[in-house]
């Protein structure tokens, strides 16, 4: 198979870079925080090589896309009219679209809010749950949480200022720590009082197979040049977005829709996730599967690549 196919384009504003790779029905994926089109690499060339054309951007403040300066331009109505404008910038009228971590959320509310453009909907590591009447942060305040990772993440600069000390540490951390090979531990999104993210984290010793010293030059290289705000102006909106998202409380999707975890994943373990999951049957009607992998942790489609790309293509055949 050939490399993909990186290109600029103009979408919604922005200056995006998108790895292409293949040619047939469009498959749009939706990387998270903090990642790249490259988290993608192996789907690309298995969705290619299935007859599909895989399409991965750097996203909204991320790599070789736009960061806005204004910190408001970062909720997931910006977030899904970026992946509106993309469909239409390739020149199609319907994608499937898939989403890890933060790119989950982005591909659940794409296919809640455009259910006539996004015809089927993957989401990994963060289950749907349609807007609530309890907006997170508060939710967090109320139970007498003040030390989870979104909240620390909420101070412009802080995390930032962190982060950035040393972007390749960072990058080799949060990656190890958050996987299946990483240590066992309460969650790594709960920190301690007054300490940072990275205070979590452990240095790994040795390099699991999944995650390779180039690929951390790569991101290292792109975070070191754009450092990390883009991103995390993601979790400054979600109060936002929680407010934006209100006339739509309640919906469901009721296209075909899947799963995908690693049972290792911390963000199973937050309070709402299991029940979240367990809802599914209300949610996510026309539910195709929900495939939780043994051994694997929070960077699924990079920790169990193969399976990930089989299942993929399996719901895609499926549609």
């Amino acid at each position: 198979m050939t490399e993909p196919e990186l290109q600029i384009l103009d979408v919604n504003g922005l200056r995006m870079q998108v790895a292409m790779q293949g040619s047939g029905p469009l498959v749009l994926l939706c990387h998270g925080f903090p990642e790249l089109w490259i988290s993608w690499r192996a789907q690309l060339a298995a969705l290619a090589k299935a007859g599909y054309r895989a399409v991965a951007p750097d996203m909204r403040g991320y790599g070789g896309t736009t960061a806005p300066e204004d910190p408001t331009a970062y909720t997931l109505l910006h977030l899904v009219g970026d992946m509106v404008e993309l469909v239409k910038q390739l020149g199609e009228a319907q994608a499937v679209i898939v989403g890890h971590d933060w790119g989950a959320p982005v591909a659940w509310n794409s296919a809640m809010l455009r259910p006539d453009m996004f015809r089927a909907v993957v989401g990994m590591s963060v289950p749907f749950s349609p807007p609530g009447p309890v907006n997170l942060l508060d939710g967090l305040r109320k139970a007498g949480i003040h030390t989870f990772y979104m909240q620390y993440f909420q101070t412009p600069g802080m995390a930032e200022k962190e982060l950035e000390r040393d972007v390749a540490a960072s990058i080799r951390r949060i990656n190890f720590s958050g996987s299946g090979d990483g240590p066992d531990r309460v969650s790594f999104g709960v920190l301690q009082p007054g300490q940072g993210f990275l205070d979590n984290m452990v240095e790994p010793e040795k390099l699991p197979s999944w995650l390779s010293a180039d690929d951390i030059g790569y991101y290292a290289a792109e975070f070191s040049r754009t450092g990390f705000r883009g991103g995390l102006n993601w979790y400054r909106n979600i109060t936002r977005s929680w407010e934006l998202l209100t006339p739509w409380r309640g919906t469901v999707i009721r296209q075909p829709s899947m799963f995908i975890a690693g049972a290792r994943d911390d963000v199973l373990k937050f309070p709402t996730s299991q029940p979240q999951i367990a809802n599914f049957s209300d949610t996510l009607p026309n539910l195709r599967g929900c495939h939780i992998l043994e051994g694997a942790g929070h960077w699924v489609q990079r920790e169990r690549a193969s399976v990930v790309s089989e299942l993929l293509i399996s719901f895609l055949k499926g549609l």
